[in-house]
């Protein structure tokens, strides 16, 4: 079973960064710097901004569907990062990183089964959630602050 994770596409989010301060906070957002510890994952780049790098805290719906199980949460998104990644059959550096929540979606956007995954089983995690065919994609979400952290889809190659 082949999957693919692709970052969010930058484009609904670089205005933000020229925006003046009232109007940032009125579109649920904020920019950052980066302190010293870093750990600020942008689901653009799929990868954790650096300190000392400006990044948007912004509000953002990743589960747009007319259940209960819609989510809207915070997101961080680095400014530099101009071009989504995508990742087919491997995780991002995001995911290998922390512990993750692996949320498997029907088609009609209802949950239909999750699980918990630490930083060396997340792959697995992935794949046993796909092997069910009632699971039309999963989202993976951070486990310790419950932010999303990436689509998760099954792949084929054209």
């Amino acid at each position: 079973m082949t999957y693919r994770i692709r970052g969010l596409d930058p484009a609904q989010f670089a205005d933000r960064f020229a925006m003046e301060p009232g109007a940032l906070a009125a579109s649920l957002s904020q920019r950052l710097t980066v302190g010293p510890d870093g750990y600020y994952p942008c689901r653009v780049s799929l990868q954790d901004a650096a300190p000392g790098e400006e990044i948007l805290l912004t509000n953002f719906t990743n589960h747009a569907v007319d259940t209960p199980y819609r989510n809207t949460f915070a997101i961080y998104v680095r400014r530099t990062a101009d071009r989504a990644a995508e990742f087919v059959d491997s995780l991002p550096p995001v995911l290998r990183a922390r512990p993750i929540a692996l949320r498997g979606y029907s088609a009609g956007g209802l949950l239909h089964r999750a699980s918990l995954a630490l930083e060396d089983d997340v792959d697995a995690a992935v794949r046993d959630l796909l092997n069910d065919e009632n699971i039309a994609y999963i989202d993976a979400h951070n486990a310790k602050h419950g932010c999303f952290a990436a689509r998760i889809e099954r792949y084929e190659e054209r």
